[in-house]
């Protein structure tokens, strides 16, 4: 291996688990601040699930759009609030959801999750308004850093 190319792996310290239930619990404190009850879902770089919380009062489908939220801001590397426009008839995205594994539900409250510029993992909020996702899954970014 080149030097080059050791240079531009430097390592990156990965999503844990620790990171992912203090995730969890930002989410559903902001959440629960506003009187909203949701579902948080939390996916490392590789989507593979490393936490997931339901509250029992929360709606039952919130727990796959959490999850939905989270693998979409993860494959795209973007919020998915910013990807609304984009999946509409004719928008540059329209077709994506046949092109991947598994359905993408384009609705803000899913957050791409960086460590020094690199993507790490995403969470995802369901169970409030779109807005109200967003600013749960934002609350929850700004606790971890």
């Amino acid at each position: 291996m080149s030097a080059a190319t050791a240079a531009t792996r430097t390592a990156v310290a990965p999503l844990t688990t620790e990171d992912a239930e203090l995730l969890l619990t930002a989410a559903r404190t902001a959440a629960e601040q506003e009187g909203v009850t949701v579902s948080v879902t939390v996916l490392d770089a590789g989507g593979h699930l490393l936490a997931f919380r339901r509250d029992d009062r929360a709606v039952l489908i919130s727990g796959e759009t959490s999850t939905r939220k989270a693998f979409t801001a993860l494959q795209l590397d973007a919020p998915t609030a910013d990807l609304v426009a984009a999946v509409q008839p004719g928008g540059p995205f329209h077709t994506l959801p046949t092109a991947l594994d598994r359905p993408l539900l384009f609705i803000a409250g899913g957050l791409p999750v960086h460590r020094d510029g690199r993507l790490i993992g995403a969470i995802g909020v369901g169970g409030g308004a779109p807005d109200q996702d967003h600013g749960f899954a934002a609350a929850a970014l700004d606790a971890l850093v």
